[in-house]
């Protein structure tokens, strides 16, 4: 009896994790300048160890990011993950063509993981060449934005939800957040480009 009610408490916490956000809207929304609501926040750029080494562990601050370009960025849990890597990287590796036909400069990918971890993933699904990939290692990035998800009931803990945006010169043109980080409806690609 008790493992069946610890069962069903472990569930519904479980679920009440992954499920709906009890916040629809970040702070960020259409018209926000992701430099200005990030000021002080870089990326980091994934890469192998050595080679953060030798760059001193560099970091990338938003500016360079969005300065004069037009970028498409998302936002997932992390690295290794379900949905992330059957469903929400894929869509956009296999629309690179389509982006780049639509003058996109780049298209990201940030995660709250650490650049080494990126730099694995990213090279197991062979998204390197077409994919910038971004730590946001203490996931500040989401946290000045209101996408960051607590996910430690479901053993991540605090992590990024699952968004999209269209941003051209760092102001956010489009923007698509997932209702629960299980969600693959509204953030991906193939969404995405029809919205640019």
């Amino acid at each position: 009896m008790a493992s069946s009610l610890l069962k069903r408490a472990s569930y519904s916490a479980m679920k009440s994790a992954v499920g709906a956000s009890p916040r629809a809207y970040a702070a960020v929304a259409v018209g926000t300048d992701l430099v200005s609501a990030a000021p002080d926040v870089s990326l980091q750029k994934a890469r192998s160890w050595d080679e953060g080494v030798s760059s001193k562990f560099s970091t990338t601050p938003l500016k360079d990011l969005f300065k004069d370009k037009k970028v498409v960025i998302f936002g997932l849990p992390g690295a290794y993950t379900g949905v992330c890597s059957q469903q929400h990287v894929p869509s956009y590796k296999n629309n690179i063509d389509k982006f780049k036909a639509k003058g996109i400069d780049s298209v990201i990918c940030v995660a709250v993981n650490d650049p080494f971890v990126l730099n694995g993933w990213a090279d197991k699904l062979e998204a390197k060449d077409s994919i910038e990939f971004y730590g946001d290692f203490d996931g500040s990035f989401h946290k000045s934005l209101e996408l960051d998800k607590d996910l430690s009931v479901a053993l991540l803990g605090p992590r990024s939800q699952r968004w999209s945006a269209y941003v051209v010169d760092g102001k956010v043109k489009v923007l698509n957040v997932e209702e629960a980080p299980s969600d693959f409806k509204v953030s991906g690609g193939d969404v995405i480009l029809g919205q640019i």
